[in-house]
C-alpha cells in the first residue's frame, strides 16, 4: 500500500447516467436541516461512487459540489400479507455545495456567511 496520494481523475459521464446515478432526493427532516447549510441528500444507485455521484450532481442542477458523503441503509425485513419479505438496500448521498455557493438544486437562493 502506497502513501502516495493518487491523482484525481475528473469523473465525465453523460447525461442518461446521471439520471440513473440519482433516484430521487431525499426528504426527510434530517435534509431539510442540511438544506438549509447547502447540502442536497438524495437516494442513489447502489452500485453508485463518491466520483459519479458528484459528476452527476453538478451537471444536472449546475451547482459545484465540495463534499459527498455516503451511507448504505440495509433492508429491513418485514412481513406482507401474512409472509416474510424483505425491502431493498438503498444508498444515501449528501452533497454539500459549500460556501459561496448561491444556488441550491431546489432552485433558492442561499446566502452563505
Amino acid at each position: 500500500m502506497s502513501i502516495r496520494p493518487r491523482p484525481r481523475v475528473a469523473t465525465t459521464i453523460s447525461k442518461i447516467q446521471a439520471y440513473d446515478t440519482i433516484v430521487r432526493p431525499l426528504v426527510t427532516e434530517k435534509a431539510t436541516m442540511g438544506n438549509e447549510h447547502g447540502q442536497v441528500s438524495f437516494v442513489v444507485a447502489i452500485t453508485a461512487t463518491k466520483p459519479e455521484i458528484k459528476a452527476a450532481v453538478e451537471m444536472l442542477f449546475n451547482v459545484k459540489v465540495t463534499a459527498v458523503n455516503t451511507s448504505i441503509l440495509k433492508g429491513k425485513t418485514k412481513n406482507f400479507r401474512g409472509r416474510p419479505g424483505r425491502r431493498s438496500d438503498t444508498k444515501k448521498s449528501d452533497c454539500d455545495a459549500g460556501r459561496g455557493s448561491s444556488n441550491r438544486p431546489d432552485g433558492s437562493i442561499v446566502q452563505c456567511h
